[in-house]
């Protein structure tokens, strides 16, 4: 008898399996299971609770939206004197931003846009970064059970389905363009960005069919992580407000408003030709990407949120 069947008899009957309970939390993010209904909702609500109580904001007074578009945040609004500096040294800036950016990556897509803009000033904020900060804030106190949910729409079709959005020259500091996009999985939210695009763009066609380019990539990664779990698609949809840069991925004919567009880009060509990515044309009224690149107003936002599965738990 070897080492490993004197082993087996020894711990034959030393103690019984079971399945553990399911898990209810994990990295801060709660785990709600409704078995009867096929649901499971994400929420980072305690997590939430105690940002807002860390930073002094449990009783702020709610707003609707993530950032509002009086907010036109520049580094003209940095400290420039020592003594500004030294006052804003005191605040808790980039703790802030940094447990911001926590919620936004794993449950509030809905923030992306406003984490974004907020984040570029952490070396040096000013009192109106600040501001904005704490606007953020005071939307999280009135959303803060609000979460993902899976299963509602989820049929038994596996389908990846995304959604992309540019906001030209957004930034004031560089005149860079804000990319956006978002993707479903069986119409629930798995996977979103919003960042500043690497090149200035010279035009609103050349930042849109930047994001596409962007969005076309994330695509196709998805289209294989979803193969390698067993699910065949063919062709993943993305959908883009922007019809130029739809006739732009068809189009093979250069023209003197798009010839200074990097030659890379063109990929997108590619895939469209292959029939790996198809680009549909979608009304900026119903594109969910739109609340990643830009200040919504309420009502738009909402929209956004219910469409990708953002809602209160």
């Amino acid at each position: 008898m070897d080492q490993i069947d004197v082993l087996k008899k020894q711990l034959k009957n030393a103690f019984e399996m079971k399945d553990l309970g399911a898990t209810k939390k994990i990295l801060g993010v709660e785990l709600l299971r409704d078995s009867k209904k096929g649901i499971l909702k994400l929420s980072q609500h305690c997590y939430i609770k105690k940002v807002l109580e860390r930073f002094e904001m449990v009783n702020s007074k709610p707003v609707q939206t993530p950032l509002s578009a009086h907010f036109r945040l520049s580094c003209n609004q940095c400290p420039r004197t020592e003594d500004e500096k030294a006052e804003m040294s005191t605040t808790p800036y980039s703790s802030a931003v940094g447990c911001l950016m926590y919620a936004m990556v794993l449950t509030r897509p809905d923030i992306s846009h406003a984490v974004s803009a907020v984040s570029r000033y952490m070396g040096n904020p000013g009192k109106e970064h600040w501001r904005a900060v704490k606007w953020i804030l005071r939307y999280l106190s009135g959303t803060a059970d609000y979460g993902l949910i899976y299963g509602l729409k989820g049929g038994t079709e596996v389908d990846v389905e995304g959604y992309v959005d540019a906001d030209y020259a957004g930034d004031l500091d560089k005149r860079r363009s804000l990319t956006g996009y978002l993707f479903t999985l069986s119409g629930c939210t798995i996977n979103w960005k919003a960042s500043l695009q690497s090149v200035v763009a010279l035009s609103t066609t050349e930042s849109e069919y930047t994001a596409t380019a962007e969005a076309f990539k994330e695509a196709i990664w998805l289209r294989g992580m979803v193969t390698e779990l067993g699910f065949e698609q063919r062709q993943v949809a993305v959908h883009c407000d922007s019809q130029s840069a739809i006739c732009l991925s068809k189009n093979q004919v250069h023209h003197e408003k798009t010839k200074h567009i990097d030659i890379k880009l063109h990929f997108v060509r590619l895939e469209v030709s292959k029939g790996v990515v198809k680009l549909l044309k979608i009304h900026t009224d119903d594109n969910l990407a739109n609340m990643l690149t830009k200040a919504v107003p309420a009502a738009k936002l909402e929209f956004c949120m219910n469409s990708a599965g953002i809602c209160r738990l």
